[in-house]
């Protein structure tokens, strides 16, 4: 939702982030019933503390004042980040992922494999089935796929 409204900040954002060693992964302005939320998504190799968390909230407060919103959160994309940009598709090279198609392909709306690259508009993905060339603009969602096996389970 206005993606227009946060476009005017984002490139100052990023220098932001950037000079603070995290990477800008996303700014959204989505709407709910208890308001308008601005949230700034923001990570780094090690990942993401409340004190950055905290510390970036600071440092943009001023340029998020341009934007209409209610209530203004930073936090980190999570492990299971979406692939959105590029560099999120070289950094995930090899990885499983799990691709979510707007309208089914081949009658499947769910393919998951391992990525092999990103190649003229089309996510290269190898599937027990062989490889696929799934094109970008009918991916709804790329994620990876986050192997939990032998975490240790924590009674709280």
């Amino acid at each position: 939702m206005a993606k227009a409204e946060t476009t005017a900040i984002e490139p100052r954002c990023e220098k932001i982030a950037a000079d603070m060693g995290f990477e800008l992964v996303e700014i959204a302005l989505e709407k709910e019933p208890t308001g308008k939320y601005l949230r700034f998504y923001i990570d780094r190799p090690e990942g993401i503390s409340l004190d950055d968390c905290e510390a970036y909230h600071k440092a943009v407060r001023d340029l998020a004042d341009k934007v209409d919103y209610d209530f203004m959160e930073v936090s980190s994309p999570g492990i299971d980040r979406p692939l959105k940009k590029d560099r999120d598709f070289e950094r995930n090279l090899g990885s499983e992922i799990e691709i979510k198609l707007f309208k089914a392909m081949d009658g499947v709306k769910v393919i998951t494999g391992t990525l092999a690259g990103l190649e003229d508009g089309e996510i290269v993905i190898d599937t027990p089935d062989g490889e696929k060339r799934i094109p970008r603009k009918a991916a709804a969602i790329v994620k990876p796929i986050v192997d939990m096996s032998g975490v240790e389970e924590v009674d709280l």
